[in-house]
């Protein structure tokens, strides 16, 4: 990891517009501005492992951030992926003290850190702290149940559908969207192992939808819709 810094004017206007800081108070806001430090990882880096301690948890400033377990053959499950504005392992500051997964840079990476510790400390101070961190655990409580739900209701073309829906920039007609990251990574986020996710965009070819690269082309929206 990069050598560690303050939050300089820039961070701070980022993460005063994360869903996580947006609603504190301005002392509480400032408390947790003066707690955090601004690190940077290139892509492919370990932010931490499952089992070690956890005395942090981020929040995600620019890049991508992916959550994952391992089991003892090496195979892995992801859990989510982190964007700009997201925070993870907020879950440990009232939980265990260690980490129960892996995180890893998916593309060059900057976020904010935040020790465990003072956070606790500070949510016992200031209500504001603690409910952005209720709302946070909530979030991510609901997230989680919704992609059980779609594990088990939807199939592989249904998931693609509905996250290019979520993604696409118009609700009618033809569209044009990128990927915000490379296709192994949506096919984890999604629940499918790689060639799942490409026989899905295979699939989805009949009803106008191609692939290049990360960018995606959509024929009929409409007809995207009700696959």
């Amino acid at each position: 990891m990069n050598k560690s810094l303050k939050v300089n004017s820039r961070d701070k206007a980022l993460l005063v517009r994360t869903p996580f800081m947006s609603a504190l108070s301005n002392e509480a806001l400032l408390k947790m501005l003066n707690a955090a430090t601004i690190s940077s990882l290139p892509a492919r880096h370990v932010v931490f492992r499952e089992g070690t301690p956890a005395d942090h948890f981020y929040c995600v400033l620019g890049g991508y951030v992916r959550l994952y377990r391992l089991n003892r053959e090496g195979r892995e499950a992801d859990i989510r992926v982190c964007g700009p504005g997201d925070t993870f392992a907020e879950c440990q500051i009232f939980g265990d003290d260690t980490y129960r997964f892996n995180a890893q840079t998916a593309e060059n990476t900057t976020f904010a850190r935040f020790d465990t510790r003072t956070v606790r400390t500070l949510a016992e101070q200031e209500p504001d702290i603690a409910k952005a961190i209720m709302a946070c655990l909530s979030q991510h409580l609901l997230t989680t149940m919704d992609c059980v739900a779609n594990d088990r209701l939807h199939t592989a073309q249904q998931r693609v559908a509905e996250y290019l829906l979520k993604n696409c920039p118009v609700s009618g007609g033809p569209a044009s969207l990128r990927l915000p990251f490379q296709k192994n990574l949506l096919a984890g986020m999604l629940g499918l192992a790689p060639e799942a996710l490409s026989r899905a965009f295979s699939s989805l070819r009949r009803i106008g939808v191609t692939v290049r690269g990360r960018v995606v082309q959509i024929g009929d929206v409409r007809a995207l819709r009700d696959i």
